[in-house]
């Protein structure tokens, strides 16, 4: 992939008195990147978990930055919060088995002094200060929120041997992103004594518990870095050409 030269100046952000915490998941091994760690891959010259971090530097609605992480990569991504002046980062901690294990290692952190925190994919560098800001203010009224997409394309359900066996109504459908928003009080008593490996995002904890989760309006650029075409399609949404 080409590497876009470009310069940014990053200047720290001054903290309001409000906002809230959020938890930025960055513990996945990046096993469809084809050898390369997606969180450390440049995307326009600067790496995407610096990006990611950036991003939430960036929203007034953000009081402080917590990173879980692999333990071979805490020290990396201290020292990246370092070089892009990521002044809100104030934790990087190791993660655990599964990712509900790794947010709720970040949540119990903030359980004495925040009652509602996002999580966050370390992968989705592009989000931006809208969306954030969607999750946060319906967050005031709601213990699990996400941000989604809805979905245009016809969805079809495929067996083991690749037919379709289901062309599925897509009215209703969304596809979904994060930040997500959690009440922690709920998220940490929920998570204890359950089968982690059950949820597949973190609102899944909250809907386990039995409390709906509120859906706000994503962006079709907030897309998750998996693969190097995901990598690609990234660098043109910042280039403006996709």
């Amino acid at each position: 992939m080409q590497k876009l030269e470009f310069a940014l100046e990053f200047e720290k952000v001054k903290e309001s008195g409000g906002g809230i915490p959020v938890i930025i998941v960055a513990a996945g091994s990046s096993t469809r990147m084809k050898g390369q760690d997606k969180q450390m891959a440049e995307l326009c010259g600067i790496p995407v978990i610096a990006r990611t971090l950036r991003a939430f530097e960036n929203c007034a609605d953000i009081s402080e930055i917590t990173v879980v992480t692999r333990e071979e990569k805490v020290a990396d991504i201290q020292n990246l919060g370092n070089r892009y002046a990521v002044g809100k980062l104030k934790n990087v901690i190791v993660g655990g088995s599964c990712r509900a294990e790794s947010v709720m290692k970040g949540v119990s952190l903030y359980k004495d002094v925040y009652d509602k925190v996002l999580v966050h994919d370390g992968a989705r560098p592009l989000v931006n200060n809208t969306v954030i800001s969607n999750v946060v203010s319906a967050l005031k009224d709601f213990n699990s929120v996400t941000c989604a997409v809805r979905i245009n394309d016809t969805v079809k359900r495929v067996n083991n041997e690749g037919i379709a066996t289901e062309t599925v109504n897509r009215e209703g459908l969304v596809s979904i992103q994060t930040p997500q928003g959690i009440n922690t009080e709920i998220f940490l008593n929920t998570c204890q004594n359950t089968d982690l490996t059950l949820f597949t995002d973190d609102t899944s904890v909250m809907e386990y518990a039995g409390h709906k989760t509120k859906i706000v309006d994503g962006h079709p650029d907030n897309i998750k870095i998996t693969t190097p075409e995901d990598m690609a399609k990234a660098e043109s949404i910042l280039r403006k050409e996709w």
